[in-house]
């Protein structure tokens, strides 16, 4: 821990430093550490047709360079989509849902979106949907064989993860479909149980946000191949054409424009994931994280995490909530707790999610230095005693 100065307010005496990025929000996620405009600028094709070879080809090596830190089956297929993970997730369910039952699992704010997407868009007949409360997982054995599977991997909004694939049928008959967007550089994924999953590189790379990755299995494309799903579909869902896959668009010729300088932010990224040793690293980075923030909570009795069941705890959008009794109002204490540290310069964007219960929510993913989040847990107790002294 730091030393502090002896110019204590409250009980607690104010933190001689603070974070070298005071920066923990759950999306846009802070940069790799040693992160610059100029390291990212001297990849970036600025002002040239993402069409041109170059930049095309840069493209093509940022999608393989997913693919391999990722380390995705050989068949699996991953494309740059337009809109972040929202758009990758809703061109996945537009395009393939439809042709089996349906069980959709959802716990939190993101997973209930896709729910009523299902329920009063798509308007699908057969589905089951099954719930939990923020901070709970859903019973995730009743999923069926038959059925598609819809979910999100690790709740963002409420710090609630799928602990691993057991409840997916290894023999099922119908597509496993996985919103992974926070999960993904950082958690176990079972690629073999999924056949859809999709990811933003805002989040767990630190990337700059609008463009989303939809990775496939030989059996959604499958899918997407032999199935014509009733409805119409706006071009930038559509990855077919004559009832073949688009091939392109995994292989760098996009829907619609993609920024160059996303694409050479997401190359600086991933240049750093290889560069630290890859996906074991970023998964060992987190859960150094998780285990100091943690490790913090588990010796504070006014605050804890929001998710009770420690093997259902994410290590990367850990949600907290303030358990002390004597606070008049939780919810506008904790956000005093955000604007003070944000005055402070100690720590920016901990607000909980504005659908989930008043708290805090830190990004402890692999972009985020341990150090960092041992100092933050001095301002979170500098925080809140100054304020419960006032």
């Amino acid at each position: 821990m730091n030393s502090v100065d002896t110019s204590a307010q409250g009980e607690i005496a104010r933190p001689n430093s603070i974070p070298s990025n005071p920066s923990f929000s759950s999306g846009p996620c802070p940069k790799r550490p040693g992160w610059s405009f100029d390291a990212v600028a001297k990849h970036a094709y600025m002002g040239r047709s993402h069409r041109a070879a170059g930049p095309k080809a840069q493209i093509a090596d940022v999608i393989q360079r997913m693919h391999e830190t990722l380390e995705l089956p050989k068949d699996y297929v991953i494309g740059i989509m337009p809109a972040s993970d929202t758009g990758a997730f809703e061109a996945a369910m537009w395009s393939m849902l439809g042709a089996r039952p349906v069980d959709a699992f959802a716990w939190e704010s993101f997973s209930a979106g896709w729910v009523t997407d299902i329920t009063k868009q798509l308007k699908l007949d057969d589905v089951k949907i099954h719930e939990a409360a923020y901070g709970e997982l859903p019973d995730m054995s009743a999923a069926r064989k038959d059925a598609d599977l819809v979910f999100t991997w690790n709740g963002t909004t409420s710090g609630v993860r799928v602990a691993n694939g057991d409840f997916i049928s290894d023999d099922r008959e119908g597509l496993t479909f996985v919103d992974a967007t926070s999960a993904v550089y950082a958690q176990d994924l079972p690629w073999n149980k999924i056949d859809v999953a999709t990811f933003s590189w805002q989040k767990v790379l630190g990337g700059e946000g609008a463009h989303g990755v939809l990775i496939l299995s030989p059996r959604a494309v499958e899918r997407l191949e032999n199935f014509t799903p009733p409805r119409p579909l706006p071009k930038i869902f559509r990855l077919t054409k004559a009832g073949k896959l688009i091939s392109g668009i995994f292989t760098g010729a996009t829907i619609n424009t993609v920024s160059m300088m996303a694409i050479a932010d997401a190359l600086d990224a991933l240049l750093w994931v290889e560069e630290i040793g890859g996906l074991k690293a970023m998964r060992a980075r987190a859960d150094a994280n998780f285990t100091a923030l943690q490790s913090w909570v588990d010796s504070r009795d006014w605050i804890a995490n929001l998710c009770a069941e420690p093997t259902q705890r994410s290590n990367t959008s850990v949600c907290l909530k303030l358990t002390d009794s004597s606070l008049e109002d939780d919810a506008a204490f904790a956000k005093s707790m955000v604007k003070f540290l944000d005055g402070e310069g100690a720590a920016f964007d901990l607000g909980s999610y504005r659908d989930a219960p008043a708290g805090l929510r830190i990004w402890c993913g692999a972009t985020v230095e341990t150090k960092d989040i041992e100092i933050l847990t001095e301002w979170l107790d500098y925080a809140y005693a100054t304020l419960k002294s006032k």
